[in-house]
Order: structure tokens, then C-alpha cells, then sequence
């Protein structure tokens, strides 16, 4: 064998300029895009609710010379929410930090763990509060042909008209509310089909480069924005090798990836306005950030590590079950 080997000239190490994690992008989380975030000082308190119906009729009429005008007023409820906290951490050991390469940013790492895992959580549980029959004042279901009442012809099938489903339904909504829905969340595979879709196709055929992007189709579907759930989750048993976890586990989008919710709510919490749902974050637990989000590194000397601790502080509530319309099995 000729000498020296390249085993005698380079000894394998771990790069410095790259490693591979498989960190979801922050875009793929939809839980504080899709309704208000209200930052709240207290974790528990109530709001005003007021009567939709009052303020949906008038008592006005013609006045006779010398007779008292109509009186009228409305009415109104309390309803309460309860930010819960959630937490998670990662702890550091001191042999793992002394025995660390120095590409290695422990503490950053860490804390980008630790957020996604709050973030993932949070994501389950707005699929779990919103996206989901039953939830809403009204729900459609996706068949393969011949829809009777509240049923429509999904929309991978020939014959289907999403663009009409969806204008006709704010119609509806419209009536029934007095707003105009101005959110549409598609589940993974439904966006695909839309994109693909031949009316959709044939709007937008003349536009320039006959793309079809999430800011064209809320155009067709006259709403504000098109949100897409894209954030996914693993499942399958923890096992100490790593490639034998991965190769064990399965994959799924959190959100039912063939359904979508079209839904109204203001940009931002207001009074006197409606939403389908609020997130109430509770700012006020140890100056949490906006998002009732708080990062935090202190020290576990009995166990010898920097333990990283996450927390993150909301409550999902359903303010307006007639501002939402959840669309079930948008594609077979």
C-alpha cells in the first residue's frame, strides 16, 4: 500500500460551517396568524359580549308632534378566559459544554428547541380549538357528486367550482353577520389542488407568469389573506439511536390537510368589533413578550447543568361560532 494513507493525512471532524437540523420555518405555524393576538396582564379576566341581534334590528320611526322617540339599548353577556402556561426545557451538562466542539452554540440551540416545541404545541392546540367540525355555526361537507344542503362537490372532482363555492358562502356569511369573511386556512393538500384547479387556471391565465400563489387565490376568493397549515409533526417511539428513531417514525401536517376554514376577524383586537376567535396571551406573567412567550437560563447545580426553560402563556377562545365556516373534506 502506498504510504502515507489518506487516513494518515486527515482525520475526520465534524464541519464548522454546516450541521444538519430539520428546524420548521416560523411561516409554517398559523396558530398567531389566523386570529388576533390580545396581550392581556392578568391571566384570567372577563370580556364584553353584546347581543348580535340588537344591533341587527332598528326601532326608528316617523315622530309625531309632541311624543317621545323610541327608547332602545342592547344587551350584554360576560365570557372569561384562562391563559395556561406551558413549558419545556433543555438542560445543558457541564461535560457536555466542556467536551463540546466549538461550532457548537449550546445555549442558542437550545433555546430554538425549546421555542419550537411551545410553538408546535400551541399549533396542535389551534387545530384542536378551530379546525375541526362542530366547531362552527356551520360546516360543509365535500362529496364526489351530487351535493344536497350543506354539502358541495369537492373540489379535485370534475364538475367542482371553488370559486363560487367560496364567493357564494360570504355571501351568506355576509348576510348573516355583516361582514365579510376575510381569511380563507386551507389544509396542505387542498392549496395543491387549488393550484391546480382548471377554472382557477383558466382566471388566471393571463396574469403574469400564470402562477398561482397564496396572494392570488385570496384575490379569487375575495378575502384578505390565504393561510396554509404546513406545520407537521412526528410520532413513533423515542429510541437512544438516532437514525433508528428517525427511520421508526411518521410525519402528518397537524391540521386535517384536506379541509379549510373561511373565517372573519379584525387585524387587530378592537371594541365593539366581532371575531371568529381571539388568543389571549398573558404579557403580564414575568414581562413575557407579546406573545406570552419568555425564554429563561438558569442554573441546576445539584445536576451539574444551565437548564434553558421555555414557557409560553395563552388561551385559544371561540368568540364567534357565525364568523367561521368549516369546509370538511375539501378533496377526497
Amino acid at each position: 500500500m502506498a504510504n502515507p494513507t489518506q487516513s494518515d493525512l486527515h482525520v475526520n471532524t465534524p464541519l464548522t460551517n454546516i450541521s444538519i437540523a430539520y428546524i420548521q420555518s416560523s411561516s409554517n405555524f398559523i396558530a398567531d396568524k389566523v386570529f388576533p393576538k390580545v396581550s392581556v396582564p392578568k391571566q384570567s379576566d372577563l370580556y364584553w359580549k353584546y347581543s348580535k341581534s340588537d344591533w341587527r334590528r332598528t326601532d326608528a320611526n316617523r315622530r309625531a308632534p309632541s311624543t317621545e322617540s323610541p327608547g332602545v339599548g342592547w344587551k350584554v353577556t360576560t365570557d372569561t378566559y384562562f391563559a395556561h402556561v406551558y413549558a419545556v426545557h433543555k438542560d445543558i451538562d457541564d461535560q457536555l459544554r466542556a467536551n463540546a466542539d466549538s461550532n457548537f452554540s449550546l445555549d442558542r440551540d437550545a433555546s430554538t428547541f425549546v421555542t419550537n416545541q411551545l410553538l408546535l404545541r400551541r399549533d396542535i392546540d389551534w387545530c384542536n380549538t378551530y379546525f375541526k367540525q362542530g366547531v362552527w355555526g356551520t360546516t360543509l361537507t365535500g362529496v364526489v357528486a351530487t351535493p344536497s344542503a350543506g354539502q358541495f362537490v369537492q373540489w379535485d372532482q370534475a364538475g367542482s367550482d371553488p370559486i363560487l363555492d367560496l364567493t357564494n358562502a360570504a355571501v351568506a356569511f355576509r348576510e348573516q353577520t355583516g361582514y365579510t369573511p376575510n381569511t380563507l386556512t386551507l389544509g396542505a393538500y387542498v392549496l395543491q389542488v387549488l393550484r391546480n384547479h382548471p377554472d382557477i387556471l383558466d382566471r388566471i391565465k393571463y396574469t403574469q407568469r400564470g402562477i398561482v400563489t397564496e396572494d392570488l387565490l385570496a384575490t379569487l376568493f375575495g378575502v384578505d389573506k390565504v393561510l396554509v397549515a404546513y406545520a407537521s409533526l412526528a410520532s413513533g417511539p423515542e429510541i437512544p439511536d438516532a437514525t433508528a428513531q428517525d427511520a421508526a417514525a411518521s410525519y402528518a401536517f397537524i391540521a386535517d390537510s384536506k379541509s379549510a376554514l373561511l373565517s372573519y376577524a379584525p387585524a387587530a383586537p378592537s371594541l365593539l368589533t366581532p371575531s371568529a376567535g381571539y388568543t389571549f396571551n398573558w404579557n403580564g406573567y414575568f414581562s413575557g413578550n407579546g406573545q406570552g412567550l419568555r425564554i429563561k437560563t438558569f442554573r441546576m447545580e445539584p445536576i451539574a447543568s444551565d437548564r434553558v426553560e421555555g414557557e409560553l402563556t395563552y388561551d385559544m377562545r371561540l368568540v364567534g361560532r357565525d364568523m367561521g365556516i368549516f369546509y370538511k373534506q375539501c378533496i377526497a
